[in-house]
């Protein structure tokens, strides 16, 4: 390898010094030694670069590209590109059931500092089909981490992107509303074979709560933290057995159930509504869930089979459950709703509580029967953010009041649950 050296001889004159700083006594010299490479050996101080470069893709299905670089898993993957409003709280993002399916980009820039930890898991796997984020934080400072973010994905098979620009992207998902994805580190795979992938694969009418449901009943007995808990205060000495249908349902619904009192039962999502009725449970939660309601007709029949029998609690896709069994219509957004800064507006209270949120669908309150009252309206779009039926002990709402890790305006509602539930047993 053939490398030149040559040394250079730079002086400082007196000159060199204004009128205020002190001239030194001697003139100073430095010694400065040029190295020239040969082409060979360029080629390896380049391949030894101490930065990543940009060796991943994203290409959406409008026909743009863009470039960024690779950390968790490799591979490619398509998928749905939502964008979450959280500041916090990747790691419950990644591990809630509702994503199944979906690119998770977030418009919070810095991503990654406080690592992840075992303990803030909001279900049994990551069920993501990809991160997207600016800046991944080279370095963790949580007394609480267990493991970089980057290990965490690649250990689950989960790919992610950073140094991407997140803010055009969200303003582009604002602007033609949600779209097919595609995450790719092959280099052998061209850019329209990547486009004519995100062109061919669409969400909408696929059964997603299938694949993230449990498989077999099981009892869920923990509560919320002692450490974390903030608002229950038992159940006053009453216990009510609840049936839970896993949609996809997250962990921090069933502790918070729990340290109000509950026994749970948790079901799979094709747990025959005869079953649930045999085991003479106080009330039934439809949970969250990923996906199109309409696509998940088995559920909807469910959920009519129990109404007007025992008293019933809707989140989310459990909500857009019981529209459809009440007979009214849902449909897609157009980016829909994701992040933990919703206001929503309770009708009842003239409350105004900020709610987390993770939708796609949403209940038309046109097309609901008489009786059927709207109770929260989102006050950004006005959508509808929660039903009652009196009638029939029904109530529901479109987002988490569970929301780990917050905001916590909405946790009340477990107690209108076991209110209703009370109620239901007196008039019994």
């Amino acid at each position: 390898m053939a490398i030149k050296a040559m040394d250079f001889v730079v002086t400082y004159p007196s000159a060199c010094f204004t009128s205020s700083t002190p001239k030194p006594s001697k003139t100073r010299v430095l010694t400065v030694r040029c190295v020239q490479l040969s082409s060979d050996s360029a080629a390896v101080a380049v391949g030894e670069r101490p930065w990543k470069v940009a060796d991943a893709r994203l290409v959406l299905e409008d026909g743009s590209i863009w470039r960024a670089k690779s950390f968790g898993a490799s591979g490619t993957q398509v998928g749905e590109v939502v964008f979450n409003t959280s500041l916090t709280g990747y790691q419950e993002i990644l591990t809630d059931p509702s994503y199944a399916g979906q690119f998770v980009l977030m418009t919070n820039p810095h991503i990654g500092n406080t690592g992840v930890n075992f303990d803030d898991e909001e279900s049994r796997q990551c069920f993501l089909a990809g991160l997207v984020i600016r800046s991944l934080s080279i370095s963790t400072s949580n007394w609480r981490c267990a493991e970089t973010l980057g290990d965490y994905l690649a250990e689950r098979n989960i790919m992610g992107i950073y140094d991407v620009d997140t803010r055009a992207i969200t303003r582009r998902l604002r602007q033609d509303g949600s779209l097919i994805g595609v995450l790719s580190t092959e280099e052998s795979r061209t850019d329209e074979e990547l486009l004519e992938m995100s062109r061919s694969w669409d969400i909408v009418g696929v059964d997603l709560i299938s694949g993230v449901s449990c498989n077999a009943p099981y009892e869920w007995v923990d509560k919320t933290g002692s450490e974390w808990d903030f608002n229950s205060n038992g159940s006053d000495g009453e216990d009510f057995h609840v049936i839970a249908y896993d949609f996809g349902i997250k962990h921090n619904i069933l502790r918070r159930l729990a340290s109000y009192g509950c026994k749970i039962t948790v079901v799979p999502s094709t747990w025959p509504a005869s079953e649930t009725l045999k085991m003479k449970p106080d009330g039934v939660l439809f949970s969250n869930g990923p996906g199109d309601p309409s696509a998940v007709p088995y559920a909807v029949e469910t959920v009519k089979e129990i109404l007007g029998k025992v008293p019933v609690f809707g989140i989310c896709m459990g909500h857009q459950l019981l529209g459809q069994a009440l007979g009214g219509k849902t449909f897609k957004m157009k980016f829909g709703h994701h992040g933990g800064n919703h206001p929503v507006r309770n009708r009842r209270s003239g409350r105004v509580e900020i709610s987390a949120q993770n939708h796609n669908y949403a209940v038309d309150p046109e097309s609901l029967p008489p009786g059927v009252e709207v109770t929260h309206v989102n006050l950004n779009d006005g959508s509808c953010a929660g039903l009652a039926f009196p009638a029939m002990n029904i109530m529901s709402l479109q987002y988490h009041p569970e929301a780990s890790p917050g905001p916590h305006d909405s946790d009340s509602v477990f107690r209108e649950f076991m209110e209703l539930m009370e109620q239901a047993k007196r008039n019994a």
